[in-house]
């Protein structure tokens, strides 16, 4: 028989073999599910069928599954979702005390990123090592952040790099590319991050680039110039070369309320000349973060904490900096009103978490005013600093940014210590609120649409081929709900509150809850950038 009639025989009967397999194991699959609603990711609409499991990873889809399985599970009608992909998280703040990260998979999320907002650990690597060997409900990634590169070379200082330090924050994000970071983020809101030129990111961001990074930022402002940062935010993307964007995107401040109309159109025109530009947006009309990183402004931040100490004592700088405080409650984080100003957590004294900057003015025997609310911020920062949640967001720039075909879901939420605190609900309900409040209750998307924006949009953002679709061949991360009883359940009074309505969550092929509650599984993994691999 020649060589190539030996070969085709050997591929006919090797596909034989293995067209059989499944009938010939007496167990066929790990995991079945029965009788589901697919939401497959996409945003085609859903269909009735089963879902095989083997492994991690997702064997058959089709519309009656018969071949036996170690589990199966008859869903009775339940819609079936990939396990949605938050891609704004600072699950650094808890992942370790609480590595079942109960408040994201209890709202079907299955993969999380860290990293936001130009802050992340520098080198990468010890850190990623760390989640390695952390026994973990579900899957870890993360950026690199651009402001601690910045720090780690230049310090807090507010001064353009020399072409040396440029050099060496060149290596490392190189470096923290090759470690496995999916991108370079920018904080140019935040201390160090506001020191830094155009320029100097963007020199920066073609390094990630180059490696098949994504670039993702919290703008340099989202009040008054949310336009001209959206602008930045575009030429970062063009003149780097790399896809880019808007983080968590909003209008903050009354008087800027509809600014998202133009924000969008910026978008718009970016994509029509050929700029991947894209953005994440969280469902609620408040934003959080540190007191002093929203209300002082960066002048008096720059050099790090004994630095702004130093300038509130001297009685001058601190009139110049009270000022601008006043100003930002009245017009941006503060909505006008030192009420919507609540502390969310204060390490010195967990006490004031729920408290607003209103009833804390009142408590030392000062009127509300924005001069002596100010004043109160001044003092929370020398005692140490505070997180705060800011009410000062406008619904219908919240709607028109959720319907825009570019935006995608993220929480920039973290993974709370239950009961600790008074954090943003956001930690706790962002997914379930899209699904019933947006979906269900508004009728702004359609189930398909946003599970799209949850899994294959933000998979297809960073490049991860293998999940964020339910198709056969990819990971087996499943979120399982009644799309009529999911609902968020935290508020802002009381955020402490799981999302309700999901039955089941799987993560690479595992069911790590179930019953209302989490099970003994950690397949969790860290997942790895494009360039990890790369020599």
């Amino acid at each position: 028989m020649s060589t190539w009639k030996r070969a085709a025989g050997a591929l006919f009967l090797g596909a034989a073999l293995v067209s059989r397999a499944p009938a010939a194991d007496a167990q066929a699959y790990d995991l079945v599910l029965r009788n589901a609603r697919i939401v497959d990711g996409t945003g085609s609409p859903w269909y009735r069928a089963d879902l095989a499991v083997r492994g991690d990873t997702i064997a058959r889809i089709a519309a009656a599954i018969t071949d036996p399985g170690a589990r199966v599970i008859d869903l009775g009608g339940l819609a079936v979702a990939p396990g949605f992909i938050d891609l704004h998280t600072h699950a650094a703040r808890g992942i370790f005390q609480v590595p079942t990260a109960d408040n994201y998979v209890r709202q079907g999320v299955t993969t999380i990123l860290e990293g936001p907002d130009g802050g992340s650990p520098v080198p990468l690597k010890p850190f990623l090592d760390k989640l390695e060997a952390l026994p973990k409900s579900l899957n870890i990634a993360s950026f690199l952040g651009q402001g601690s590169v910045r720090e780690a070379v230049i310090g807090l200082a507010d001064r353009p790099a020399s072409a040396q330090e440029l050099e060496r924050m060149r290596a490392l994000v190189e470096q923290g590319m090759r470690d496995g970071a999916f991108g370079l983020s920018t904080g140019l809101f935040y201390v160090p991050g506001i020191f830094t030129p155009l320029s100097e990111v963007v020199e920066l961001e073609k390094v990630a680039g180059r490696l098949g990074g994504v670039h993702t930022s919290h703008m340099r402002d989202e009040a008054s110039r949310v336009q001209e940062s959206v602008r930045e935010t575009i030429a970062i993307g063009e003149r780097g070369g790399l896809p880019t964007q808007v983080s968590h995107h909003k209008v903050i401040g009354k008087g800027n309320w509809g600014k998202s109309l133009e924000t969008l159109k910026l978008i718009d025109e970016a994509r029509s000349r050929g700029v991947d530009t894209t953005l994440d947006q969280y469902p609620y009309t408040a934003s959080s973060t540190r007191l002093e990183a929203a209300l002082l402004p960066a002048w008096a931040l720059e050099g790090g904490a004994k630095q702004t100490e130093a300038r509130l004592k001297d009685p001058a700088t601190r009139a110049k900096i009270r000022a601008v405080t006043a100003d930002l409650i009245l017009n941006e984080r503060g909505g006008g009103d030192p009420r919507n100003v609540v502390l969310t957590l204060c390490e010195w004294d967990m006490s004031l978490a729920g408290r607003n900057l209103a009833e804390l003015t009142r408590s030392r025997g000062a009127e509300p005013t924005m001069q002596n609310a100010a004043e109160t911020a001044l003092l929370l920062t020398e005692r140490g600093g505070c997180r705060a949640v800011f009410h000062s967001i406008g619904e219908e720039d919240l709607v028109r940014i959720l319907r825009h075909p570019a935006t995608m879901i993220a929480s920039d939420g973290e993974v709370p210590i239950f009961g600790r605190g008074a954090p943003h609900p956001r930690s706790y309900g962002t997914f379930a609120r899209v699904l019933a409040v947006y979906v269900r209750e508004k009728g702004i998307l359609t189930l398909e649409e946003a599970v799209r924006k949850m899994s294959s949009f933000p998979a297809a953002r960073i490049g991860l081929a293998d999940r964020g679709v339910l198709r056969p061949g990819m990971k087996a991360d499943v979120a399982v709900f009644d799309p009529a009883r999911v609902r968020d359940a935290a508020t802002f009074e009381k955020p402490h509150q799981y999302a309700a309505g999901f039955a089941y969550v799987i993560v690479n092929g595992q069911v790590v809850y179930e019953s209302g509650a989490m099970t003994a599984a950690r397949p969790g993994r860290v997942l790895y950038g494009p360039a990890k691999s790369q020599k």
